[in-house]
């Protein structure tokens, strides 16, 4: 087994290996991730002004906005072992929030927090990079079966979740100390 150290020197070499390669330009990726950040977000705004309007015309802007993030993030997304197409996706989004969050922050004069909200979206989007680069061992990730919501439930489901049973299964698979 490898140590730490083989570990990271493999890991730095691969990064160099993608740099070499004429097929990859990181550059360009990085500015189609914030572009894909920021679909997301038109999504959202689209959504939102829509309900809060009535007027349906922000649905189907909505829709354009996010065909177009769709072909975006296909240019980055090749692969879809287990569900990485969606954490993609939402470690996206997740790090768009963030960086407006600790905007929001710091213009609020609350410096320091701001600092902790813009690291935690650096490191959401450091988790994007390492999906995408193939950074990590996804070989394990495995597609939840049909009718379960967490890889610790034994039996499919054959009744309808109520609202009870969909809270009590999140809490069980959020349970960090597994």
């Amino acid at each position: 087994m490898a140590t730490e150290e083989e570990k990271f020197f493999d890991l730095v070499a691969k990064i160099q290996e993608l740099k070499k390669s004429k097929d990859f330009d990181l550059s360009m990726e990085e500015d189609l991730s914030i572009a894909v950040m920021n679909l997301v977000s038109l999504e959202e705004h689209f959504f939102f002004t829509a309900s809060k309007t009535g007027k349906d015309e922000y649905f189907d802007l909505m829709g354009e906005a996010r065909n177009i993030r769709k072909a975006m993030l296909a240019k980055m997304i090749d692969a879809h072992e287990g569900e990485t197409w969606c954490i993609s996706k939402h470690l996206l989004a997740a790090t768009m929030r963030l960086i407006e969050v600790g905007t929001k922050l710091q213009s609020d004069g609350k410096r320091e927090e701001a600092k902790d909200v813009f690291a935690n979206a650096y490191r959401v989007y450091s988790l994007f990079w390492a999906l995408r680069l193939k950074l990590v061992d996804t070989k394990g990730i495995k597609k939840i079966s049909d009718g379960k919501l967490n890889i610790h439930e034994e039996a499919k489901s054959e009744k309808p979740w109520s609202v009870e049973d969909i809270v009590n299964k999140l809490v069980d698979c959020c349970d960090e100390s597994r």
